[in-house]
Formats: C-alpha cells, sequence, structure tokens
C-alpha cells in the first residue's frame, strides 16, 4: 500500500522559491507533483518513473521546477514562481501505464498543500 504525506505549502512573493516535499511509502511505479486553483482542472506539474527517475514536466513548470527523489521523499524545487502558480499542489503514486502527467493514472494523493504567490 502507498501512503503519502506531504507538509504545508507556503507564500512567496513573485520571483520568489519554494520547496515541497513529500514522504512516500510502498512501491509505486511513478510518483507526481499536479496542481489545482480553483474552478480549474488538476493540472500535471512533474513526475518521474521510479525505476529511472527520469523527470517530466507539465509546459507550465519547464525551466522553473525541478522534481526530485531522496530514498523515501519526493520534493518539488520551484523558482520564479508567478501569481498564476498559485494552487494546492498535491504529491501523487500510481502505476502510469499511460501519460505520466495524467491524474487519472495515479491511484494514491496526498492532503495536499496551498502555495500563494502574491506581493
Amino acid at each position: 500500500q502507498v501512503r503519502l504525506q506531504e507538509p504545508g505549502g507556503g507564500s512567496v512573493q513573485p520571483g520568489g522559491s519554494l520547496r515541497l516535499s513529500c514522504a512516500t511509502s510502498g512501491y509505486p511505479s511513478c510518483l507526481g507533483w499536479f496542481r489545482q486553483s480553483p474552478g480549474k482542472e488538476r493540472e500535471g506539474v512533474a513526475a518521474i518513473y521510479t525505476s529511472s527517475d527520469s523527470p517530466f514536466y507539465g509546459e507550465s513548470a519547464k525551466g522553473r521546477f525541478t522534481i526530485a527523489r531522496a530514498q523515501s521523499t519526493l520534493y518539488l524545487n520551484m523558482n520564479f514562481l508567478k501569481p498564476d502558480d498559485t494552487a494546492m499542489y498535491y504529491c501523487a503514486a500510481g502505476v502510469c501505464a499511460g501519460g505520466l502527467l495524467n491524474p487519472d493514472e495515479y491511484n494514491y494523493w496526498s492532503q495536499g498543500a496551498q502555495v500563494t504567490v502574491s506581493s
């Protein structure tokens, strides 16, 4: 069984940086970060296959965010944050037989952490 525990997010000014972490357990095939803001669909931010740790990024994350894994903790390093990055961020685990950034491929979800970017 996979379990995910994600501590709180935070608030930051535009252009700032923030790191999210997620404690994982079990043996999922893939781990990912997703975000959702009010009125919008859940969006894939970044994800990895646990067999290779090769990262995949959504368009909004490319060049600014980095996904990494150290032992049983998954990280999302976010730089050059913009107000549009404001959302609830979730880590997730799954089998990912299809698209790595498709939330439907994930079975397990964290409780979420709010990230707010504003001046």
